[in-house]
Parts: structure tokens; C-alpha cells; sequence
């Protein structure tokens, strides 16, 4: 068994034994390394704790078809609730109507406004017509045209009619009434805005369909009561005639100097 050489100053050593390379040094002692080795995971025992980790397959497809067959459930019963509230009373409807009504309401309130805010009992026709004043002074007076009539044919055998045609003018005819009593005069900045915006729809329509410049505007607007449905029982289940309409001319109103031609 030999025993170690000693160093010297210079890199040689004793008994003729070669130096050892000075730059490579084991840091860890034998206790330090093997503690080391024993706290790093192998490959097989990391794959076997992350397969331990994962739910099996079948509990989980198990837990993800009973979540989606409980929110069909609800969804049909909800469906089948609010018909029953919706729809016109049955016997079915009557018997469960505490159970309905338990369900329904208040979350899940259901009432027309939401497809028709304000149900229309009557229909209106509003017509225009403008003055034009000449070079040599004469006024002269436009026939009426028939607003309603032009809304009306554009959603007529339309499958997607536009809003402008649908709800514009009626709905700035009923912000009118609403903020103007019977003498039409504006008695707020409200009633003066609607009245302005009537005037601008109004406006718009008869240049676009017309043409020609004009410095004054009128509406007339003809209201005819909606008839009611036959009453059951009736001769010949004939609707109830309508009663006699209404017509209404509003006051002439200067127009935007965009419609004078200037």
C-alpha cells in the first residue's frame, strides 16, 4: 500500500509519484453526498406521484355528465314554468299555479312591455306639407304627404326592416304628446326639443322624397281607434266597427335654413 506523496513548492512530489491536476477538487464530502442523492427524486417515482396526482378518467366523465344533465333539467323546468305563466290559463296552469308563481316570481317576471313597451290602440297616419315662398312674393302651399305611408312600405315585405322605419316617427309623434297639452305650445326645454325633433323627421322625409326647398312645415296627424276583436257569441263572430277618428293639425313651423335652398 503506498502512502501519499508530499508536495512541494514547485508541483513535484515524492517517490517519484506524478502531481496530481490542482484544479480538480471534490467539494462534498462522502455523508454530504450521499445525503444529496438520497433528496433528488428519481425518474420513476416523479411519474408515478403525478399519475397518483390525476383523477381517474371515469370519475371525472362521471362528474361532467351529471353537471350537464342537472343544468338541461333546469333549463327544460324553467322553460316549462315560464310557459305556463305565459300562456293563457289552462287547467294544468291553475292546479300548479303556487308552485308557478313561486318560480317565476320575482326574477323571473314575464309581461308584454318586454316585447312592446307601450301596445299601440290606435293607428296614425301623419301627413306633411310645405309653403315655398316665391321671387315675387307668392306663398304657395304643398299638397299633404303621407309620412306613415312611406314607413309603412318600407317594412312591408321586408324580412329586416330598419329601425328609422319602424319606431322613428311614431315614436317622436308619442315623446310629442307627452310633453305638449292641447294647444301645442312648449311650455318646458323637454317640449321644445321633441317639438324640434318632429320638425327634423318631417323635414328630412318630404326633401328626400320631394325635393325643392321650403321655409315652413305642417303635420297633420289622423288617429282611428284600433277595433276590438268579436266577442264570443257574436252572429257571425263580426268585429265591434271603430269608433269615428280623430284628426289633428299641428301649427306651421319654420324649417332650418338646410331646407330653403340657401
Amino acid at each position: 500500500m503506498s502512502e501519499a506523496g508530499i508536495e512541494r513548492p514547485g508541483g513535484a512530489v515524492l517517490d517519484g509519484t506524478a502531481p496530481m491536476d490542482t484544479d480538480v477538487r471534490v467539494d462534498l464530502s462522502a455523508d454530504e453526498f450521499t445525503q444529496k442523492s438520497e433528496q433528488r427524486p428519481t425518474e420513476g417515482s416523479a411519474e408515478r406521484h403525478t399519475e397518483q396526482s390525476e383523477p381517474p378518467p371515469i370519475l371525472l366523465q362521471a362528474a361532467t355528465s351529471a353537471a350537464v344533465s342537472l343544468c338541461l333539467a333546469t333549463a327544460l323546468v324553467h322553460v316549462l314554468l315560464v310557459f305556463l305563466h305565459v300562456a293563457p290559463p289552462n287547467p294544468l296552469s291553475q292546479q300548479y299555479s303556487r308552485q308557478i308563481n313561486a318560480w317565476v316570481f320575482p326574477l323571473f317576471e314575464q309581461n308584454w312591455r318586454l316585447f312592446a313597451p307601450d301596445p299601440e290602440s290606435v293607428n296614425r297616419q301623419i301627413s306633411a306639407r310645405t309653403t315655398h315662398t316665391t321671387p315675387d312674393g307668392t306663398v304657395r302651399v304643398s299638397g299633404w304627404f303621407d309620412l306613415t305611408a312611406v314607413d309603412n312600405s318600407a317594412v312591408k315585405h321586408n324580412v329586416f326592416p330598419s329601425h328609422t322605419a319602424q319606431n322613428m316617427l311614431r315614436r317622436a309623434w308619442s315623446s310629442y304628446l307627452d310633453n305638449h297639452v292641447g294647444d301645442d305650445r312648449p311650455r318646458s326645454r323637454r317640449a321644445l326639443m321633441t317639438q324640434q325633433y318632429l320638425t327634423n323627421i318631417a323635414s328630412d322625409r318630404v326633401a328626400a322624397h320631394r325635393g325643392g326647398s321650403f321655409e315652413a312645415i305642417q303635420l297633420r296627424v289622423v288617429t282611428v281607434p284600433i277595433a276590438a276583436p268579436a266577442r264570443a257569441g257574436t252572429a257571425g263572430g263580426a268585429a265591434v266597427a271603430p269608433r269615428a277618428g280623430d284628426t289633428r293639425y299641428l301649427p306651421w313651423w319654420k324649417v332650418e335654413t338646410d331646407f330653403r335652398g340657401n
